[in-house]
């Protein structure tokens, strides 16, 4: 099995590099949307976030205001790296569960879409890993069209996170996301048929990737995803 490392950063176009492996069929594992699960009302993360942060970030229905709270650690990093670090474990355990139902139903390629790939260390168990990369302007240019946000808002948003050329530096695979819709696709084409070519026999059988991978799911996934996310 083949795990594949997505990032990139806000307004970056990663969301649409995603979009393009589901519409292949390749399955994709949205950490975006395990994080929303594990900050359901009642979860454990739920429960450390409301702990920590009060009350007040709470909808009538005892859900987390989700953009509330984002408008919080945005504006304070403090208050950023304590949310990150209540969640990290939840999303990890929760990624790790999405993996496991895969490699179960015999799937040969999963890809990770993770912000946060480096910062959380899950890269350590994805390769390849793709970065989508835009330059500045046009990550700020494109962030302020898409949630119609002023620059200074747009800029605190991007500086929250690791820079792109940062993640560039760590990357297998940079798809540079400057350019057209046509442009990436031709790019992304070229990327498909790198990670779906048959494992070699060091990435099937003697890659410290592949045997802790198979140790830990095999061993201790089913009791993670029990325990943890409860």
């Amino acid at each position: 099995m083949r795990i594949v490392g997505l990032t990139g950063g806000i307004g970056s176009g990663k969301s649409t590099v995603s979009n393009l492996f589901k519409a292949r069929g390749i399955p994709v594992v949205d950490a975006d949307v395990v994080s929303r699960d594990v900050l359901k009302k009642g979860t454990g993360g739920w429960r450390k976030v409301v702990a920590a942060f009060g009350e007040d970030i709470l909808l009538d229905n005892g859900e987390v205001d989700r953009p509330k709270l984002g408008q919080i650690v945005f504006s304070d990093p403090g208050k950023r790296q304590l949310l990150n670090r209540l969640l990290a474990p939840y999303i990890s355990s929760g990624i790790f569960c999405e993996v496991l139902k895969l490699w179960m139903k015999g799937c040969t390629v999963i890809v990770l879409d993770v912000p946060l790939l480096f910062e959380a260390k899950i890269d350590k168990w994805t390769k390849p890993i793709i970065v989508v990369w835009v330059d500045p302007e046009t990550q700020l240019r494109r962030l302020m069209a898409r949630d119609r946000t002023s620059e200074e808002e747009a800029k605190n948003r991007i500086n929250a996170q690791m820079p792109l050329d940062s993640k560039r530096s760590k990357a297998d695979i940079v798809i540079d996301n400057t350019g057209s819709l046509e442009d990436l696709d031709e790019s992304f084409q070229k990327v498909l048929a790198q990670i779906t070519k048959p494992l070699t026999w060091r990435e099937f059988g003697l890659s410290r990737q592949g045997a802790l991978l198979a140790v830990i799911l095999v061993l201790v996934g089913v009791f993670i995803c029990r325990k943890t996310l409860q």
